[in-house]
């Protein structure tokens, strides 16, 4: 721990509570937004896409004008957004009930929030969410890179992406206990839970956040736009990102498509919360090992590993629906998830904190923001494509049995549900042969 200093602890408790106040509302959004605000598969997925894509889109941004004004001022203003915003997320239903357009409760009950446009006040509270998230992404990451050196980074990264686990393993613990005792209002509460946690992360980076690496502070916007200029023109990155964009296209998942598959195939009483958490535990279990592990082994070949596990991963998923009765105790819906996402979280310990390694290491000294900012891109891409994609699979294989008359109508159309798992084993694959291909291509390049 005394190779590492100050600033990174912080940057990295900080990233810790920012995290568990992300997770707490993101395995719950599409529930929140059809559920709370009436919105259908689709309209939900594509709002909740967009949202999650805008907080990997701007950090492009956001990242090259953190290294302009500095990272503690960016850190500071991140979080005071963030404390609005889900504390916005929590006030909305308030409001809409207030106006009478709708009943809040064990179960909600619509009247007339459907069709009413007031309920598209959520698009400001999620700017507000994403603006401030977006300086998170790129700042706490490219803090590790200036604060660690070339012998500590792998290492430095390791850390920093088992603090994200915890947290998001932490911030999921909340949600399906609140389901059990409130119902459909927990999806309420959580945010004022998030809107906490986010204020101690703003007093705790005010008063303990204090970093002596400040290269490349102070750039005129001319400096930054040129920096972002030279990015945007790197072929070699650009084709990475897409390349990687398969892998969290399926990681994406675990919150676009798994929470309402999950409720809607083994039933209310299903937990999807502690289901997406099989993913952080492991991480954090494995994450250090798999990198002590792969050390000596380049970036991109550790990348590989993890990106043909992903299509596994998914295959899993998919067969939930082979096995008849409860497998230890457990709808086998759910057991085979728990086992897919088990091997997605294998995967995402070779993948990501080698991935962020291989970026900062391309970064020109004083534009680390910048370079971490845009090595998000793929998380744009997945988020926006992937939660578009699920809404449409939702809707084709796996509807909502609200919108039935009867179970048995229901039950019909939703026969081969399981098929979305399908699409994202064939993307999974594609994406696993094409960074093979990439390796072999770019193995003399520097």
């Amino acid at each position: 721990m005394t190779k590492f200093s100050r600033a990174f602890w912080t940057a990295n408790l900080s990233e810790l509570f920012e995290r568990m106040a992300y997770y707490a509302i993101f395995i719950v959004i599409t529930l929140y937004l059809s559920n709370t605000l009436g919105f259908n598969d689709i309209e939900a997925s594509l709002i909740s896409g967009l949202f999650s894509g805008g907080l990997y889109f701007l950090p492009m941004f956001t990242g090259a004008f953190a290294d302009k004004i500095g990272y503690r001022k960016a850190i500071l203003i991140a979080f005071t957004l963030l404390t609005i915003g889900y504390l916005g997320l929590g006030m909305l239903p308030v409001m809409l009930e207030s106006a009478g357009l709708v009943e809040y409760g064990e179960k909600t009950h619509f009247t007339g929030l459907e069709t009413s446009s007031l309920r598209l006040l959520i698009v400001p509270v999620m700017v507000i969410l994403v603006i401030g998230g977006s300086f998170i992404k790129s700042i706490i990451s490219a803090s590790v890179a200036r604060e660690t050196t070339s012998e500590t980074r792998a290492r430095g990264y390791s850390i920093f992406y088992m603090m994200v686990n915890i947290g998001a393993f932490t911030g999921k613990c909340f949600v399906d206990p609140m389901r059990s005792i409130v119902g459909d209002e927990a999806y309420i509460y959580i945010n004022f839970f998030s809107a906490t946690l986010c204020f101690i992360a703003l007093l705790t980076i005010f008063f303990f956040f204090h970093s002596a690496n400040t290269s490349g502070e102070g750039k005129s916007m001319v400096e930054v736009f040129r920096g972002l200029g030279k990015v945007f023109t790197n072929g070699r990155l650009l084709l990475l990102i897409l390349i990687v964009t398969g892998f969290w296209m399926i990681q994406h998942q675990m919150y676009a498509t798994m929470p309402k598959y999950v409720i809607r195939m083994a039933g209310e009483t299903a937990k999807p919360g502690w289901i997406a958490n099989v993913n952080p535990f492991v991480v954090v279990i494995f994450v250090n090992i798999i990198t002590q592990l792969m050390a000596k082994r380049k970036a991109l070949t550790s990348m590989a590993v993890g990106m043909f596990l992903i299509p596994l991963s998914a295959l899993i998923m998919a067969s939930g629906n082979l096995f008849e009765g409860d497998i230890f105790g457990m709808h086998p819906i759910t057991v085979m998830m728990i086992a897919g996402i088990a091997v997605q979280a294998l995967a995402e310990c070779f993948i990501s904190p080698r991935y962020m390694e291989f970026f900062s290491l391309q970064a020109p000294k004083g534009e680390e923001g910048l370079y971490l900012g845009f090595s998000h891109l793929h998380s744009f891409l997945a988020s926006v494509i992937g939660f578009g994609l699920s809404g449409i699979l939702l809707t084709a294989y796996c509807p909502d049995p609200a919108l039935y008359d009867s179970v048995e109508a229901w039950k019909a159309d939703a026969a081969n549900a399981h098929y979305i798992w399908y699409w994202f084993t064939g993307i999974g694959a594609i994406s696993a042969i094409a960074l093979i291909i990439y390796a072999k291509a770019t193995k003399n390049v520097k």
